[in-house]
């Protein structure tokens, strides 16, 4: 993880306080939130703290953010020009260098009834972008079988990590694993959470044969990757509309193996949902991984074969 992407948008004084934090917080930072009037608050998976000009510190203690820092934060992370940013406000995030990701809140401008951009930013969230390289070398081998990915759908409850594992699955599916494989992947990145994008370019390691569209509507994106770089398998994070169901029937007509995520507890969550629920009925997958964050973050409870009555397999 470069931390210091992060430290670079931060204004002198902010910069100084995370320098003087100590290194085994640093390392497990998952966002940091900033709120004109309020604290600087640091959340890590188990705990928060504040920040201030000692370091990490009690949030009572911490620093009280001015609408000034926010405002130069902006700056920062816009190269000075907001107005090369409108898109992504509209969007209600930035991502910077690094892949981190800098949510905003403040006044919507509309128009024609839809967010025209952001502007009197108040507050950020800043997402920390973590790689755990390897996180899913135990899943691969039960979700591959003759040269081939099982169709496979990861379900998890919020901040169990799954998209850290399904970014590091579609790593190992790019680059090969064990002599199955190497496949073209391409990864429709709807919100910029799986590969990170700064300006176009991957900043996680995504594989070497991994293309992506970043920022794009997943049911769009999919036609597109079909179109355009032939994809031997497709990825995609958080499904469960309708359309997303017949767009990925659609690279399943053409031979396309699908990855695929969804939040839930279980598989019994997932029959909850009809347009899922109807998925697992007509075997749209093959594999289904469930994920947990006991004892750890991106635990597996369970891989599941759903040709099979979900008979679980590891």
């Amino acid at each position: 993880m470069d931390f210091s992407t992060i430290e670079n948008v931060m204004p002198a004084h902010i910069k100084g306080m995370l320098s003087k934090t100590k290194p085994s917080l640093l390392s497990e930072i998952e966002e940091i939130r900033i709120r004109v009037g309020r604290p600087i608050i640091i959340e890590t998976h188990s705990a928060q703290c504040g920040l201030n000009r000692d370091g990490d510190c009690d949030i009572q203690k911490s620093y009280i953010v001015t609408k000034q820092d926010i405002d130069g934060i902006l700056k920062f992370v816009s190269g000075f020009s907001l107005y090369a940013l409108e898109d992504e406000l509209r969007q209600g995030y930035i991502t910077i260098a690094g892949g981190h990701r800098v949510g905003v809140v403040g006044k919507t401008v509309i128009e024609n009834r839809c967010v025209k951009t952001l502007r009197d930013v108040s507050g950020m969230n800043i997402r920390v972008a973590r790689e755990v390289i390897g996180c899913s070398d135990k899943i691969i081998p039960y979700i591959l079988r003759n040269q081939r990915l099982c169709h496979t759908l990861i379900v998890s409850p919020p901040k169990c990590g799954k998209t850290t594992v399904l970014r590091d699955m579609i790593r190992n599916l790019s680059t090969g694993f064990h002599g199955q494989g190497p496949f073209n992947v391409g990864v429709v990145d709807e919100r910029s959470e799986i590969a990170g994008c700064y300006r176009g370019v991957p900043q996680n390691n995504v594989g070497i044969r991994t293309d992506v569209l970043d920022a794009c509507p997943k049911v769009e994106g999919i036609y597109m990757l079909l179109r355009s770089m032939a994809p031997q398998v497709l990825a995609v994070d958080e499904i469960g509309k309708k359309a997303d169901y017949e767009a990925l029937e659609e690279a399943l007509a053409v031979g396309v193996s699908i990855l695929c995520t969804v939040h839930g507890q279980d598989v019994e969550d997932c029959y909850k949902k009809p347009v899922l629920k109807d998925m697992l009925d007509k075997g749209l997958f093959e594999r289904v991984v469930v994920l947990s964050n006991r004892p750890m973050v991106g635990t597996v409870r369970g891989i599941f074969d759903a040709t099979n009555n979900f008979k679980i397999i590891a």
